[in-house]
């Protein structure tokens, strides 16, 4: 287990260039981030986790169905295709939520277009810069958070801008770097009309986990589970993983849904 989460902290680690990063210039609504800094104005978070007040982690039903989710973190490390992973969900007709960082976007214009013109995949948001969500500037594996509610404002709603204006479609939810929040993060999330997303699986481990491993944490599912996995490390065993597990899955009478399909909880 050691070495599966030293494995996870390193991954996360090579995210941490993006604090230095220039970051990409977002179309703010007029007065939204002054607005929000107002509006939270002398809040003082106390939690600071995966699972604070208001992340939703499963599928608000009890049919047998589970949703997998797709981080797309973008940077120099984080910018890659699980071609393999996403070409055997088409394949297997299986839709998947993806939640897609504005650097990978970047990185990635046409394939972002595809995957985005696929009714099988809905696109989430992954943030600006991939930081976690918090407004006072807290750290996780190396990565440092935003500072204050403006920053927070910009890290989501310059993502859910970009994909608006390349879609056509606001994005309904949101992730940040790490998956890691603080309370007054989630607020100020739910209060731009983002839905924050969690998980109840963790798949890969961002993608660090072998094959058997992510057969392993996808074959414990339990109807409404929420997997969490990544798209973006062709060089991982992510896609073999899935792979080894759907049939079972689906064996088992396991239905795969996107998260617009069922209220979350």
């Amino acid at each position: 287990m050691m070495i599966i989460e030293m494995g996870w902290f390193l991954l996360l680690m090579v995210c941490a260039s993006l604090a230095s990063a220039a970051e990409p210039e977002g179309t703010l609504p007029p007065g939204l981030r002054e607005r929000i800094v107002a509006q939270f104005a002398g809040r003082t978070p106390h939690a600071w986790s995966e699972r604070v007040k208001g992340v939703r982690t499963r599928l608000k039903s009890s049919d047998n169905v589970m949703a997998l989710t797709l981080d797309a973190c973008g940077g120099g490390h984080g910018s890659g295709f699980d071609a393999a992973l996403i070409h055997f969900l088409e394949k297997e007709a299986i839709p998947a939520t993806l939640f897609v960082n504005s650097r990978w976007i970047d990185a990635n214009p046409e394939l972002f277009r595809r995957l985005s013109d696929n009714p099988l995949f809905e696109i989430a948001n992954h943030g600006l810069m991939h930081r976690p969500a918090t407004i006072s500037g807290r750290s996780i594996y190396g990565i440092a958070g935003t500072r204050n509610a403006a920053e927070l404002v910009d890290e989501i709603e310059g993502n859910a801008d970009k994909i608006s204006r390349l879609t056509g479609k606001r994005p309904r939810y949101y992730r940040s770097g790490t998956a890691y929040y603080d309370e007054v993060a989630v607020e100020i999330s739910c209060s731009l009309g983002q839905e924050v997303v969690g998980f109840s699986i963790l798949g890969d481990a961002g993608a660090t986990y072998r094959r058997d491993q992510v057969k392993k944490a996808l074959l414990a599912a339990r109807p409404g589970d929420i997997a969490l996995l990544h798209m973006n490390h062709p060089e991982g065993e992510t896609a073999a993983g899935v792979m080894a597990a759907v049939p079972e899955l689906r064996r088992r009478g396991m239905r795969f849904v996107k998260l617009s399909e069922y209220e979350l909880e």
